[in-house]
């Protein structure tokens, strides 16, 4: 049915007195002008059981909606529509109110939209995210024909978040959004010196945009965690300067090392989105406070919820802590581990977790002191990992004077060409020469840890290398000049740009930390196996199904190949999902250098569900040390099976001391009429033994009869067509 507007036998119906002299306009004041093509609605698209993000496949270079009917798109710079000033038609600029903003009431005619109003090239209009603080980005006019400079402030029609400028250079522009739950109705405004009406309180290069904000809760946090010394004063390693302008004390470290997690969360979601897996990122544990993302929010004490920093305090003296023994960059130390200990026991007294419970957290150890007798940061440690159900990172303080505490300060932050001075400061590495390169390095590779945290090992490239030394890049548009490289800088391309790995982009997609909302419940997965089936072949399944497999070849320390089994779309969204496949050794072969080709091979197999393989020798597992023949009288009754049994990987991997090998072929299996009724079980605290009893008391022993005397009896056939599939023993 077309809209009643378009109903013309209501429209005879009326009278002539009775329309308007104003065109109807459809978009409410949200609507997106001048922007990226609408795509989505007012209320989140509803999804099947096994699809995850609504954003997953409206990627910046897919203009396919996910909504099921998916409204019609404008172009991302409407040409202006003639607007009638008396009796004359033409084209309307300077003088006129909020030229391309929509009307108050959301109606009214359409004007002219500059074609200086800023393009968001990152993010369509009406797009759904999941996280507090988001990356945009985009151009300001025609980039290829004239080179712009000058600001855009991104603004919210409800003032709920003050206007922060954004440096534009070259036409382009980065900017960071503080995202509230539900919508958030964007403006942004471009000003230039060179341009009309640019700074008057009339800017006329407007453009909008409205983003939908989803909290994740179904997902477990990021904890983040300042560790301090019982007797610690609760101050970090500055410059004069920096503490007579800002201070170094406990509050400022908090606001410093929150806008640090905004960053990486924003940093994170955007690296998700470009490899198609949406903006699906970790989140925090929030608290209500007093704003630190803005100045306007200290000032006038604007209360909202924050990522909330846990005070954690050791046992430990600030003398312990401090001690060279303990202090990783020293060559001589003997303890360079005990501060991870020491953080992983703070961290359990402090949080308490009930068994089975996994912790996320992220600390910063605020006692880090750079010693200047010495020429080592004490107190300082670079270390991630999982100590039990404790996945834990942490990193020293020693940088943190030169991070931003607003998103007010990202861009100066990120510009400072200040010299580090190292009669109060540490030069981390060399690589921290001034004091951007300083926020670099304290940034970047807290998130490294975070990383370890998260499970990632060391890749050949991206923040789990050591390219954390241009995350910089990521928030600005032109870099500064850099003592690290010596070069003066220059425009930063999206190719130069630090980035999460694709191989830690697919870890991602797969970790718990990661879940959106309507994602389907997942379960630990520990089903990931691998068996051989001759010719040189291996047949993995996993009940979730197989992700991606990595290949490595000897003495290969970081991952080069791999091999992803996505399904359709390459977002693993459960579309195509292949829960059983065939590897060929020399395929696999294929996929290394010459050098290698003939050298081990190991492959790790990685399931949608978190499960993982490591097969460290893949030859080994396909070659005849895997199989043999089954020999003959095994089975009474069965003359010859000339059969080849395979074992599989996980086959005698636990490898216990007294453990001997058993084999048994069913008789049920090789012998028709033969039924299993019962399997007995015998076992004290551990299992002894398994026996296969069948319908005609002819019996099999699997292992021996120990532990509880008769074993416990599970009888079969106690349900309709009820079968053994297999044994899983831990």
């Amino acid at each position: 049915m077309s809209p009643s507007f378009l109903n013309f036998k209501e429209i005879r119906r009326r009278s002539r007195n009775s329309f308007r002299t104003e065109r109807s306009a459809d978009g409410s004041s949200e609507a997106s002008n001048g922007t990226a093509p609408t795509t989505g609605s007012l209320t989140p698209p509803s999804f099947s059981s096994h699809q995850s993000d609504p954003a997953l496949n409206v990627h910046v270079n897919n203009n396919q909606s996910t909504s099921p009917t998916p409204p019609a798109t404008a172009p991302s710079r409407p040409a202006p529509h003639p607007y009638p000033i008396g009796n004359q038609n033409r084209y309307s600029v300077s003088g006129m109110t909020g030229l391309g903003s929509p009307m108050p009431n959301g109606r009214g005619p359409n004007l002219p939209v500059s074609q200086y109003s800023p393009r968001i090239t990152s993010i369509q209009d009406n797009s759904w995210v999941y996280q507090k603080v988001l990356l945009v980005y985009g151009t300001v006019g025609e980039p290829s024909q004239q080179s712009l400079d000058g600001t855009v402030t991104v603004g919210r029609q409800d003032d709920s978040f003050p206007p922060i400028s954004w440096p534009v250079s070259n036409s382009q522009f980065k900017a960071l959004v503080y995202m509230t739950p539900g919508a958030n109705r964007l403006r942004f405004d471009f000003a230039s010196p060179k341009l009309a009406n640019s700074g008057s309180t009339n800017p006329i290069h407007a453009s909008y945009l409205t983003i939908h904000m989803l909290p994740t809760t179904n997902a477990p946090p990021l904890q983040l965690a300042i560790l301090l010394a019982k007797d610690s004063p609760a101050t970090y390693d500055a410059v004069p300067t920096r503490i007579k302008r800002e201070g170094n004390g406990l509050e400022t470290a908090v606001r410093k090392f929150r806008m640090a997690a905004y960053l990486w969360q924003a940093f994170t979601a955007e690296q998700m989105w470009r490899n198609k897996f949406g903006r699906r990122v970790f989140r925090f544990e929030e608290e209500w406070t007093t704003g630190s993302a803005n100045q306007r929010d200290r000032e006038q004490g604007t209360q909202r919820s924050e990522a909330r920093i846990h005070i954690i305090r050791t046992n430990h003296t600030l003398a312990e802590l401090r001690d060279l023994n303990k202090a990783q960059q020293n060559r001589d130390a003997n303890q360079k581990d005990a501060l991870f200990g020491i953080a992983a026991d703070a961290v359990r007294d402090y949080f308490k977790p009930l068994p089975g419970q996994r912790l996320y957290v992220s600390v910063l150890l605020l006692d880090s002191h750079w010693d200047t007798s010495s020429k080592t940061v004490t107190a300082h440690a670079a270390l991630g990992g999982g100590v039990g159900d404790l996945q834990l990172a942490i990193f020293g303080s020693h940088c943190l004077q030169s991070y931003p505490t607003s998103f007010e300060e990202v861009v100066p932050a990120f510009s400072d060409c200040t010299p580090t001075d190292t009669n109060y400061v540490a030069n981390d590495c060399n690589e921290a020469g001034s004091s951007w390169e300083a926020a670099n390095i304290g940034i970047g590779a807290h998130l490294h840890e975070t990383g370890h945290l998260f499970g990632l090992p060391h890749r050949e490239s991206g923040v789990m290398l050591r390219d954390y030394v241009t995350l910089n890049r990521t928030f600005i548009v032109r870099e500064a000049y850099s003592t690290r490289t010596r070069s003066k800088g220059g425009l930063v391309s999206q190719e130069d740009e630090c980035t999460w790995h694709r191989l830690d982009c697919l870890r991602f997609r797969s970790h718990p930390c990661f879940r959106l909302p309507n994602d389907p419940a997942q379960s630990p997965d520990d089903s990931v196996q691998a068996w051989p089936v001759g010719g040189g072949e291996v047949m993995i399944t996993a009940s979730s199904g197989i992700m991606y497999v990595e290949i490595f070849g000897e003495d290969d320390d970081v991952c080069h190949k791999w091999i992803e089994y996505l399904g359709e779309g390459g977002s693993g969204n459960g579309s195509g999902i292949q829960r059983q496949i065939t590897l060929n050794e020399q395929e696999l072969r294929k996929e290394l250098g010459e050098d290698k080709k003939k050298r081990r091979l190991k492959i790790s197999v990685r399931s949608h569900g978190g499960g993982f393989l490591d097969i460290d020798d893949f030859h080994q597992l396909c070659s005849k040390q895997s199989s043999f023949k089954l020999p003959m009288g095994l089975v009474p009754g069965v003359p010859v099976l000339a059969q080849t049994a395979y074992r599989g990987k996980t086959l005698g991997a636990s490898k216990l001391e007294g453990s001997e090998p058993h084999e048994v072929v069913f008789t049920s299996a090789v012998k028709q009429g033969i039924v299993l009724s019962r399997i007995v079980v015998y076992h004290g605290l551990a299992l002894d033994g398994l026996e296969f009893v069948y319908d005609d008391n002819s019996s099999q022993l699997f292992g021996k009869k120990g532990g509880k005397a008769g074993g416990d009896v599970f009888e079969m056939g106690k349900y309709n067509s009820e079968v053994s599939q297999y044994f899983y023993c831990s």
